[in-house]
């Protein structure tokens, strides 16, 4: 038995930490919102299904923080949406890693052109982003007992971005569940989904209701441009973001 300071012992060591993996509920989940189409449809989809929901967001140096403004404007939106889900939508936290927003320098993070790179990867690619927030978003997560985390990572229509795969959000997983002894998982809605399948099911979800709220609040264009509207949302219309989401919303709509 540990006395006067001493660390406890194995066995006590693990009927605390047995103790604590009982605390994170699987009832509950943090979602990765930042605000976009993708991760308010993967909040949506989080609040239909666990009874406890929170948000964590990042500001990591993004040229196009506007989307940071947005976020409590859709949470409170969401909350209006539906009185159940009201009752579920607990704390938000924005965490700033702006010192890995330039240390992982991108066309999202600096004055950049956005264009395809030698290695075939987008200049938007920020190396390592998914992965970070993951880590970040576990701890929060692992504090307050919540046992899954909810992102919108999607290998379907994307822009090819690794740390997007559903093979390395598996690694990542096991990581976390390793790291953490936790049963903790990452969950990702829209993994094998199109833009369009997207939008799909924000409606079924929520119903032309969600859609209308999406398309208002929700921002995605990587230059940050709220100054024009389209029939899916504020953008510049031209960047591979506002492509993607008006391409999906096109094959939505025409279904």
């Amino acid at each position: 038995m540990a006395q006067g300071g001493d660390p406890v012992s194995g066995r006590d060591a693990v009927r605390a930490r047995r103790a604590y993996k009982a605390a994170m509920s699987p009832a509950s989940a943090l979602v990765l919102f930042s605000a976009g189409q993708d991760s308010t449809t993967c909040l949506a989809w989080a609040l239909s299904r666990y009874d406890r929901v929170e948000t964590v967001g990042f500001a990591y140096g993004q040229r196009h923080a506007v989307e940071l403004d947005q976020r409590p404007r859709l949470l409170e939106a969401l909350r209006r949406h539906d009185p159940k889900w009201a009752e579920k939508l607990g704390a938000d936290e924005v965490i700033d890693i702006a010192s890995f927003g330039a240390l992982a320098e991108s066309a999202l993070t600096a004055d950049r052109a956005i264009e395809m790179q030698a290695n075939g990867l987008p200049s938007t690619f920020v190396p390592g982003r998914n992965l970070v927030f993951l880590t970040y978003a576990a701890a929060l997560a692992y504090r307050r007992g919540l046992g899954a985390l909810v992102g919108g990572m999607c290998e379907t229509d994307f822009s090819g971005y690794p740390d997007c795969r559903r093979d390395t959000l598996d690694a990542m997983e096991r990581a976390l569940q390793l790291g953490l002894e936790t049963t903790l998982t990452v969950d990702t809605p829209l993994m094998k989904l199109t833009k369009a399948q997207t939008w799909a099911l924000a409606h079924e979800l929520g119903g032309d209701a969600l859609v209308d709220l999406i398309v208002e609040h929700s921002h995605t264009c990587y230059e940050g441009d709220r100054t024009h509207r389209h029939d899916w949302g504020y953008g510049c219309g031209v960047c591979p973001a506002c492509d993607l989401r008006a391409k999906g919303w096109a094959a939505w709509r025409a279904a």
